[in-house]
């Protein structure tokens, strides 16, 4: 079915030129078309007028407490979210959680299935069997470090 080819056989793809002097004018053409876009967008930048919270006077104090809260939530980043499946709900507010996920076999071309265990924090009371989203957080044990967002779907009683 897929056939390595070997590295003696000629490829139907033409080769890639080796000399270093056409490759190296097409990347500056190409650095200096993105640092252009980089300074016209800067100039757009400049131009605009100050923000809408800048320019209110009395609502100025309530904008800034908005605008800390929704810094410091975006400084956090974008945290890794899982759905897995309760698999033991034995300990006290901590749940088993597994994932699986589907990995292609480097060298017979299937689908392999793949399952990671997390203990994760659950304040949301999930059973085995539950389909549960969990989020990444800080160290809450030593080996607990996600916590349960949302029952994404109860078990079949």
């Amino acid at each position: 079915m897929f056939r390595r080819k070997k590295k003696d056989e000629p490829t139907d793809a033409p080769q890639a030129p080796e000399t270093g002097a056409e490759t190296g004018s097409a990347e500056t053409q190409n650095a200096e078309a993105s640092d252009a876009t980089e300074t016209a967008a800067g100039a757009q930048m400049e131009t605009s007028g100050p923000a809408p919270a800048e320019s209110a006077g009395a609502s100025e104090s309530t904008a800034g407490v908005k605008a800390d809260a929704a810094t410091s939530k975006s400084d956090r980043g974008n945290r890794v979210q899982k759905v897995g499946t309760v698999s033991s709900d034995k300990m006290q507010k901590t749940v088993v959680v597994r994932v699986d996920r589907q990995v292609l076999h480097p060298k017979y071309r299937r689908y392999v299935r793949r399952t990671s265990r997390f203990m994760a924090h659950d304040d949301l009371g999930a059973t085995v069997g539950d389909r549960v989203r969990i989020v990444e957080t800080r160290p809450l044990s030593a080996k607990k470090r996600w916590r349960v967002i949302e029952i994404v779907q109860k078990a079949a009683k």
